[in-house]
């Protein structure tokens, strides 16, 4: 700063300067590196605003990442209830009937046991190594336990597991593809829900991957009266890549990564204070909550079990899933009753295929809605030559009257309304409330618009907003 000051007092008094010993510049010198310099400072003004800006970010990330997570416990490390539907297909009795915990965590004390199996530890050093070089641990005790149990101590309940990972992980390959993420992720599911669609934890996570209500909805997953799209396998992995997304430019690090999705980045970055600032799996391992502990473990245990399932004669149980499914965007109102008693679907197929819709009822009428149903593939032509009577089947008796207005009703009540809208189309306008820690960027995000809408609708001159100010964020 000193030698700017020298070389700025020297330009503007039109006196030479010593550029070295014995040796002098121009004036025309002068300006040139006077210009140099001053590019220079833009840059690193420029610098320290992006530094600004990612810092800002991230804090937004992380209070998404945590929040309700910190107490979140996956449903497939525990005994969880699912909603008592139909009963006929055989993907549905294995839903309802039977305990999908994390099998072997009612049987064994995972943190005391230590099993003992015929394969080397060579051998299972080197599949171990073969199978995830994106998202490695390293062979030790505690991941060989893990490995041991899935493979050896479980036949019948992994070969149900293969049965619906057959089903759900190539949506779940195409969705990680997408966002270039590690496909090994997909083997979060299992260890969340045992890859039931309709999994709810004891604390209120729901759906295959586990979602608690409040990150739902910062990671844009409709939740209202009638849908639930944590419960839709499309939609929820969706929200888990990003979530996955986000906690990795967070930590750097794949299983610590993991590690947050199961218990809340704060119990993990308090895990890395304790321990010293180390931030790799290991060095902060029994500083984490005792589930998360054996959360990664245990993914990589079910991933080598499924990955070398042939070489413990591990097979698939059959489910009577359809293989080949049409998707149709519904913008009436529709019951699956009308659905199984006009084309004889099994209505259960029809529950398998679109578990966000929990009541049964497709709320196509919602203004501003795209509803999405998915059928087997054999029921398509028929859908499309028989909607109308579809539509009109029994609608008297599964829908209620319109009120006054005219809006249609479900069960006595207006249709609810999907999420605000970011156009500021010709509804009522939604307000939100402004609370400790808000900005208008992390507002923005909730609500799927953009700062610049928000300070439109508002009247905002700046970026500053105070906590108890009520804030139009779109309309209905």
């Amino acid at each position: 700063m000193k030698k700017l000051l020298i070389l700025t007092t020297c330009l503007l008094l039109g006196l030479p300067l010593l550029a070295g010993p014995g040796n002098y510049k121009n004036r025309r010198q002068l300006i040139k590196e006077n210009e140099a310099l001053l590019k220079r400072i833009e840059a690193l003004e420029a610098e320290i605003a992006a530094f600004k800006a990612d810092a800002e970010e991230r804090e937004i990330i992380e209070e998404e990442l945590s929040g309700e997570n910190e107490n979140k416990v996956s449903a497939g490390l525990e005994d969880y209830s699912t909603p008592s539907v139909g009963t006929d297909t055989l993907l549905s009795q294995w839903y309802m009937h039977r305990r999908s915990r994390i099998p072997g965590r009612e049987q064994y004390n995972m943190d005391s046991v230590r099993f003992t199996t015929d394969v080397p530890d060579s051998v299972l050093m080197r599949r171990l190594g073969a199978m995830n070089a994106f998202i490695s641990l390293p062979y030790n005790e505690t991941v060989k336990n893990y490995m041991i149990l899935y493979s050896e101590k479980m036949p019948t309940k992994m070969g149900e597991m293969l049965g619906l990972a057959d089903y759900y992980m190539p949506l779940f390959e195409e969705t990680f593809r997408q966002y270039g993420l590690p496909l090994e992720l997909k083997y979060v599911s299992i260890i969340e829900s045992a890859l039931n669609p309709r999994a709810e934890s004891r604390v209120g996570a729901k759906g295959i991957w586990q979602f608690m209500y409040r990150t739902a909805l910062n990671y844009g997953l409709r939740i209202d009266s009638y849908v639930d799209e944590r419960m839709d396998p499309v939609s929820s992995v969706d929200a888990a890549a990003r979530y996955f997304r986000d906690a990795y430019r967070i930590f750097g690090d794949w299983p610590l990564a993991i590690s947050a999705y199961n218990c809340g980045s704060g119990n993990v970055n308090k895990a890395i204070k304790r321990a010293g600032g180390k931030t790799d799996f290991w060095s902060v391992y029994e500083y984490l909550p005792r589930e998360t502990r054996g959360y990664v473990p245990a993914m990589v245990g079910a991933m080598y079990a499924i990955r070398y399932a042939a070489e413990y004669g591990l097979k698939p149980t059959p489910l009577a899933i359809p293989v080949y499914v049409d998707t149709f965007h519904v913008n009436r109102n529709l019951h699956f009753a009308q659905l199984s008693e006009v084309l004889g679907i099994p209505i259960d197929d029809v529950r398998d295929l679109n578990p966000q819709y929990y009541k049964d009822i497709i709320p196509g009428s919602t203004p501003g809605s795209d509803e999405v149903l998915r059928l087997p593939f054999n029921y398509s032509s028929a859908f499309l030559d028989m909607q109308d009577s579809i539509y009109r089947y029994k609608a008297d008796v599964l829908f209620a009257e319109k009120v006054p207005d005219g809006r249609e009703t479900v069960a006595g009540r207006p249709v609810p309304t999907a999420r605000p809208s970011a156009s500021g189309g010709s509804g009522q306008w939604v307000y939100y409330k402004v609370k400790s820690g808000d900005n208008l960027g992390k507002i923005a995000r909730k609500y799927h618009c953009t700062v610049k809408q928000l300070k439109n609708w508002n009247g905002l001159r700046s970026d500053r907003i105070s906590i108890g100010q009520r804030l139009k964020v779109g309309k209905r």
